[in-house]
């Protein structure tokens, strides 16, 4: 009895312990990642019942979600994506994906594109709950403002197997005693029947979803409803077994449930399909010739059609015919075709006749050859990059339906860029250029210069509003009465009157200015932005850097602050759009406004009523995303997101008032089971004096009587960002704070102010004070420090490994090492010319090569490569279209020579960060394995102590940690030697 006893206490005893064992959390590992989950598409009835959003993992597949708060209902699909509610709330439809995983399989079977599992369609009834899923299906679409209709279309039909023995036809095939049949060549041949493809189109249903009843039709290659749901348009490329149903553009009638042809041609080819707003009007393209020479022109006439519903007849309304017409143009197949709000004007594009080439060459007879001219507006790179969309380039013209079909051409290749105002309804209109100036962007960079016309749409008159001036933004105003824009060069506000041709100064005289306050590069400050016009284009909402500020167009009235005490409480308020398709803010009601806190970096929402301080609803510190709100069309329901470091911005709930806040999504419960950390502020003094901040990512369960590796990271100004939620996740360039503190390590990101002509100095100052300070504190081990940036950060890494010893390791993402050759580089994704960038923008030198060739020299981390001590990591991609590869090149190869330890990943194809998943995870494993190699004196792995030969590529990655001597103390033998 008493031994039993004794074992019965011993048990308990031990208990604490095994719970605490058991509820330990765990380091997040890479295997981890895939399961991570993201919201995506989250969207609220307008009666505000149901929110639906998509809990999408990493890499795996998805579940739509749905939440009746009010009834606290759930119900969930596997697999459902990009969900739509009806207008009338009734029915949600979504796509449903086809197992992830059974794909995959499918795919590494070799099973071809047209045999894979496609995606189906659900259908689900609110109110009976019930799904209807629907195979097959490629597309669906709902009218904007009408609940009762629903159009998909299917995926073309599965191909049939083969039965065995059977082969194509045409061919001989073997009888049973093996001797081939003979192939009766005479036999005529049959017509090929049509099949469904991406060319000749597919099915499209109709379906009533109150009562389920449905309407196909067949080889439909586009489709649309009109936004009250009375009409749906199509073309359809005919049916070869239905005569009565050719090729065409169709109109179905929704209220007479009556199909009517609006244009029939067989084997026609059609463009550009649109319908206005009220279902009363269709506007097509259509080439009707169908002979064999028309096939191979490398012209096409193209022939602008509009359909009415009144006369249900189709017109031609533009052609090259058009006495409007430039000459030698057409109309533009790739042209959008665009319904004014009221219908009285159709939009179209046209543009100059395309050369012809001569298809009699032989290829070895055609010359290729860029000719790079000085006078050029643009540079070969960038002419190439924009080949495509130049040659379907088309120029906005216009048909006043009201006025017998007038065509007027409002925009040419010497003026390209139009903008209409009352959604297409006005009468006049904006048009710009900057052709003129397209040279200066290479050096001068962005806003580039431009040239503003105000445009009557009646006549096609122009009117110059400016000349060469740098502004940013340009916009028209809701009615088309006002120009505004920002003038960098004056560092103001201007309006412009169109019916008076006057300009107004709106900010000049003001005790604030209106640019950013904390700009620190050689170019001129961009403005803070604005909130947008009030109803009628009565007064204009402008951002300071804190306030919002209202401004009489035409300075009749003083401007004035509405939000009377931002600047005095470092509180920034920016209008929230709460109704996506607002034209005007209505003043009327109270304003939901997003604020922050630029003393506790705090965020929430603010109410505002005009000539009142702003009403606090709710402020925490949190992050809340003003893209994120969704407010019910027909109630004061509105959804957001909430997050910090340790909260991930799941779905809250509340109304107008935010007094109640109700959490209705939990994307990532396993969160609990890994350890995370903290972030807090930290300040200090840099080495020049300056008052710095930065952001202090520490372990979970922190002990300041230990010490911890840290790694810094930095690029620009982070510490606004406090509040950012780190998704674990296989890193496109960068660590991730919330994995690396979970692994151990401290992560510190200072803020960097720049001053002009010394970058790499500037990052001195403050990241070498600020990690001195960190190391101070006295959980820091001095000699277990690494830094990491990419880009603009990777150049400071790689810099500053020049200039100290302090750190154990670096890793630098696509790093500039010689400003000298980048200068004269290419940003190869758009083209540009990298000039400006050094000249006026990221990288501060404020001058060119010649004119200040020393501060090139001195910022380029090439140039004192013998310095470096530090092993450097880099990674830079052959498709880096931001950062030249042949940096990452240039400055291996030199630390290569003089026998310092470095290592370069190129990951082939990939741009300037990384896109592909499984780059991503690889770059992450030799990140984590390099640091810790490192910094917490773990094996070095394969790759790191003998490399990956070209012969092993794509099938050895090196992973494996080695047994041979550390890398470390390889680099410390030879450094010894050396000396």
């Amino acid at each position: 009895m008493r031994k039993s006893i004794l074992c019965l206490v011993a048990l308990c005893l031990a208990l604490p312990t095994l719970v605490t064992a058991q509820q330990k959390k765990q380091p997040i590992p890479h295997s981890v990642y895939d399961g991570w989950k993201n919201i995506r598409n989250q969207t609220i009835s307008r009666d505000g019942q149901w929110v639906i959003y998509s809990l999408t993992p990493q890499e795996g597949d998805a579940r739509l979600m749905m939440h009746q708060p009010k009834k606290n209902r759930k119900k969930g699909f596997e697999r459902g994506v990009r969900a739509k509610i009806s207008y009338d709330d009734r029915f949600v439809v979504f796509k449903i994906k086809p197992q992830l995983d059974k794909v995959k399989n499918l795919r590494r079977r070799k099973t071809k594109k047209n045999r894979l599992p496609k995606d189906s369609l659900g259908i689900y009834d609110l109110s009976k709950d019930q799904l209807v899923k629907v195979p097959r299906v490629r597309s669906f679409k709902m009218p904007k403002k009408a609940g009762k209709w629903l159009a998909y279309q299917l995926e073309a039909p599965k191909p049939k197997k083969r039965k065995k023995g059977v082969k194509k036809k045409g061919k001989a095939s073997p009888d049973k005693t093996g001797a081939k049949k003979k192939v009766n060549k005479k036999r005529k041949k049959k017509a090929k029947k049509k099949r469904e493809n991406k060319k000749n189109g597919a099915k499209l249903v109709l379906r009533n979803l109150q009562t389920g009843k449905q309407d196909t039709f067949a080889f439909v290659t586009s489709y649309h409803f009109s936004e009250n749901g009375d009409l749906l348009t199509f073309i359809s490329t005919g049916s070869s077994k239905d005569k009565k149903f050719p090729s065409g553009v169709y109109v179905y009638d929704l209220k007479k449930n009556q199909l009517m042809p609006a244009f029939q041609f067989n084997k026609a080819k059609f463009a550009g399909l649109s319908i206005d707003r009220k279902g009363t009007q269709v506007a097509f393209m259509v080439d009707t010739d169908t002979t064999k020479a028309n096939k191979k022109a490398q012209i096409k006439y193209y022939k602008l059609y509009q359909w009415s519903k009144v006369t249900n007849k189709a017109q031609i309304v533009a052609d090259q015919s058009n006495p409007a017409m430039p000459s030698q143009w057409i109309v533009n197949r790739y042209g959008k075709l665009l319904f004014s709000k009221n219908g009285k004007k159709l939009y179209f594009g046209t543009s100059p006749k395309p050369l012809v080439r001569d298809t009699s060459l032989l290829p070895e007879e055609i010359v290729k050859v860029d000719v790079w001219n000085w006078q050029d507006g643009q540079l070969q790179p960038q002419q190439k990059v924009r080949l495509k969309a130049d040659k379907r380039r088309s120029y906005q013209a216009v048909i006043h339906l009201d006025n017998n079909n007038k065509m007027v051409q409002l925009a040419t290749p010497e003026i390209p860029n139009f903008r209409s105002a009352q959604k297409g309804n006005a009468n006049v209109g904006m048009l710009m250029t900057n052709k003129p100036y397209e040279k200066y962007m290479s050096w001068i960079g962005f806003p580039a210069y431009s040239d503003v016309y105000q445009v009557d749409l009646k006549t096609g008159n122009k009117k110059k509003v400016y000349t060469r001036r740098r502004n940013s933004p340009i916009n028209l105003s809701p009615t088309g009465q006002y120009i505004t824009w920002y003038s960098v060069l004056d560092s103001a506000w201007f309006n412009y009157a169109i019916k008076t041709g006057k300009t107004y100064n709106l900010t000049k005289g003001l005790p604030v200015v209106f640019y950013n306050e904390t700009h620190d590069s050689p170019t001129e400050p961009r403005p803070y932005g604005m909130a947008g016009w009030t109803a009628n284009d009565q007064k204009l909402l402008i951002y300071d850097r804190f306030d919002i500020w209202e401004f009489d167009p035409e300075n009749r009235q003083k401007p004035r602050k509405i939000t009377q005490n931002g600047r005095a409480q470092k509180l920034r308020y920016r209008y929230v759009k709460t109704n996506r398709e607002e034209e005007f803010i209505n003043v009327k009601k109270p304003l939901l406004l997003h604020t922050f806190n630029e003393v506790t970096r705090g965020e929430g929402f603010y109410a505002l009523k005009m000539n009142q301080a702003p009403k606090k609803l709710v402020s925490s510190a949190h992050s809340y995303s003003a893209r994120n709100v969704r407010k019910a069309a027909k109630g004061d329901q509105v959804i957001f997101t909430k997050e910090n470091f340790q909260k991930f911005p799941d779905i809250h709930m509340s109304d107008l008032s935010f007094k109640s806040d109700k959490k209705l999504s939990n994307a990532n419960p396993q969160q609990k089971n890994y350890s995370w950390g903290t972030v807090e502020i930290v300040s200090w003094t840099s080495t020049n004096g300056q008052k710095l901040q930065g952001l202090l990512y520490k372990p979970e369960g922190f002990d300041a009587k230990k010490k911890y590796p840290m790694i810094t990271y930095f690029y620009e100004r982070v510490t606004d960002r406090i509040h950012r939620h780190w998704v674990p996740q296989p890193s496109w360039s960068i660590i991730i704070p919330s994995v690396y503190a979970s692994n151990g390590y401290v992560v510190f990101m200072p803020d960097i102010p720049y001053f002009d002509g010394y970058p790499g100095h500037s990052a001195e100052h403050a990241i070498l004070s600020g990690v001195a300070n960190m190391v101070d504190k006295g959980f820091i081990d001095r000699d277990r420090l690494a830094i990491q940036g990419q880009s603009w950060g990777g150049y400071q890494v790689a810099h500053l490994i020049t200039r100290s010893n302090m750190f154990r390791a670096a890793m630098a993402g696509a790093p500039v090492a010689n400003m000298t050759s980048a200068y004269g580089g290419i940003r190869w994704g758009s083209g540009l010319s990298r000039m400006f960038q050094y000249e006026r923008s990221q990288s501060r030198i404020g001058g060119t090569l010649w004119e200040k060739p020393l501060q090139y020299i001195e910022n380029s981390p090439l140039f004192s490569a013998d310095r470096v001590q530090t092993p450097l990591l880099m990674m830079h991609n052959d498709k880096d279209g931001a950062v030249p590869w042949y940096q990452g090149i240039e400055y291996f190869v030199a630390l290569r020579r003089l026998q310092k330890p470095v290592w370069m990943l190129t990951y082939n194809g990939e741009a300037h960060n990384l896109r592909k998943r499984q780059n991503r995870k690889d770059l992450t494993i030799r990140m984590m394995q390099f640091f810790d190699h490192y910094l917490k004196g773990k094996p070095a792995p394969v790759w790191m102590t003998r490399g990956i030969p070209a012969v092993e590529k794509g099938i050895n990655k090196g992973y494996k940690l080695s047994n041979e001597n550390s890398v470390e103390q390889k680099n410390r033998t030879q450094l010894r030697n050396k000396k």
